[in-house]
């Protein structure tokens, strides 16, 4: 007993992916007027609508090693197969910006199809990835800066936005060193840090060797403007999984009907502005989330290779019927099939 005690109580360098959950994404949907005393468009709210789905992927003790090795539907990895050059803190940073990401490209991809204003503008700058190769050894943006940092200004210049920033730029040459202000890191829900300044060598840029970078690539910041407010609800999720699902529930809520037809609906993808649908990972262990959740159609991206969906679909099992899409208008097609009711071309006269 003592032992087995031990095992569950002491962490080792192992990590799982592991089935998660299927949640509906109604819920979580909130829509505000810009201002006050505007109107919003009239909410249709599903009851069984779309859910979205997600992994486990937390550090694991001896004991859970064990068992995870002993579940074929759990995948334990090695620190390096689980987050690669990368820290937990950082993977966790890059997966709440994601997760932003995917749901201000869902309320664009949305509001678009039915006819809606809707426009992206830049975000702030934010590190992404930084770069490491050839990079300086001493003060290089690869040791002195950390991903998630954001970027305000360059030797006192602001930049608020990559445009700004890609303006100043040229005016130095590579070896220069510079003062970047930026704003650390703040996980969801705590306190803004406070500015920190930061000496910084230019590097050459791996790919253009007289081209003067920082060294970082920037994430995908751009925030949606719409008509109204739109607020979906995620405070401990990441990762841009989840962009197909969003994106249909927001559909769905908008217009009268329906929108899923029969049985419950579950899907996994990422979605950009032309409504293409990405592939995503961790699909096997989300195809058990689907099962245990009851759904009974699962839309998974083509992307997927046909080992993937073959493993998910077995995962799954008979009551679960998996339909790849590779874009919006794909889905809305597979949910047509499925019983779902018609989209309108548009609800822009509608209050």
């Amino acid at each position: 007993m003592f032992s087995i005690l031990v095992m569950a109580a002491v962490r080792i360098q192992r990590w799982e992916v592991a089935p998660g959950e299927a949640m509906a994404v109604s819920s979580r949907i909130g829509f505000s007027p810009v201002e006050e005393g505007e109107s919003v468009p009239k909410r249709f709210v599903s009851d069984d609508g779309i859910m979205f789905v997600t992994a486990y992927g937390g550090q694991l003790s001896i004991l859970d090693s064990v068992l995870g090795w002993l579940d074929p539907y759990v995948q334990v990895n090695t620190y390096t197969e689980q987050f690669g050059e990368r820290t937990p803190s950082s993977s966790r940073r890059l997966g709440y910006q994601a997760m932003f990401g995917a749901k201000q490209i869902a309320e664009f991809v949305a509001m678009k199809k039915l006819g809606l204003d809707a426009t992206f503008t830049e975000g702030d700058i934010v590190i992404e990835e930084l770069v490491c190769e050839g990079a300086p050894q001493q003060n290089s943006a690869c040791k002195v800066l950390e991903v998630g940092d954001t970027i305000t200004a360059i030797n006192g210049t602001k930049t608020p936005t990559l445009s700004s920033l890609l303006k100043v730029l040229p005016q130095f040459s590579i070896g220069d060193t510079v003062t970047i202000t930026v704003v650390p890191y703040a996980a969801p829900g705590s306190e803004s840090q406070a500015p920190q300044k930061r000496t910084v060598e230019i590097m050459a840029s791996p790919d253009e060797a007289d081209r003067p970078i920082i060294g970082f690539i920037p994430a995908d910041t751009r925030v949606v403007k719409l008509p109204f407010e739109v607020n979906i609800s995620t405070p401990d999720i990441g990762g841009p999984s989840a962009g197909l699902a969003f994106t249909l529930a927001l559909l769905d809520e908008l217009t009268e009907g329906d929108l899923m037809g029969e049985g419950r609906v579950a899907a996994t993808g990422t979605i950009n502005e032309m409504g293409a649908v990405g592939a995503i990972g961790a699909l096997v262990q989300k195809a058990v989330a689907v099962r245990d959740s009851g759904a009974t159609v699962f839309l998974v991206p083509t992307g997927q290779s046909k080992e993937e969906v073959a493993a998910a679909q077995k995962a799954a099992g008979s009551r679960v019927r998996i339909v790849q899409v590779a874009s919006l208008d794909d889905a809305l097609s597979a949910l047509r099939r499925n019983g779902g009711a018609p989209l309108p071309a548009s609800i822009s006269g509608e209050g």
